[in-house]
């Protein structure tokens, strides 16, 4: 028994929920497990850190390409903030699509496959892209660091 108010000893309902279902007692397991992916190396799911290196180079370099689009075009910055995330969502759809791995990915030694083995191909790629562009469903992970848009495209990021 904890203080005198009778109550047994362990941690109040506020701590168990702010710190996360593994504070309450619950096994999560490693992030990938129940997907059958390795603990670690090529093909383990990949960190949230590499995830958002690889976001901010993807964001970079399509904010140069836009720059230098805009130098020649003359547009405002409203008009290159938008053509910054057209750019970024194109790149982001078509070579995940194909290749499964954007420049930026590719730097941070990722990649984006799906659970089935196959590419991600057209579809699955431009859902993914959408959903990403919504940053919303990017933000909401499960416990495999699928994002609400790689549960959508049946993915997941992985290390190189």
């Amino acid at each position: 028994m904890s203080g005198g108010k009778g109550r047994a000893a362990g941690p109040r309902w506020t701590q168990t929920w702010l710190s996360g279902a593994g504070a309450a007692g619950a096994d999560l397991g490693r992030p990938g497990e129940r997907l059958g992916l390795p603990e670690q190396g090529s093909g383990a799911v990949a960190s949230y850190g590499r995830r958002l290196l690889a976001l901010f180079l993807d964001w970079g370099l399509s904010m140069l390409v836009a720059s230098l689009l805009a130098r020649g075009f003359g547009w405002e910055p409203a008009e290159r903030s938008l053509w910054t995330l057209a750019i970024f969502g194109l790149q982001a759809w078509v070579l995940t699509a194909f290749l499964g791995i954007t420049i930026g990915k590719r730097i941070a030694g990722i990649r984006v496959v799906r659970l089935d083995g196959r590419p991600v191909g057209f579809g699955f790629g431009l859902a993914r892209a959408a959903l990403l562009l919504l940053v919303l469903p990017a933000l909401f992970w499960d416990r495999d660091y699928r994002g609400l848009h790689d549960r959508a495209s049946n993915t997941v990021v992985v290390n190189l």
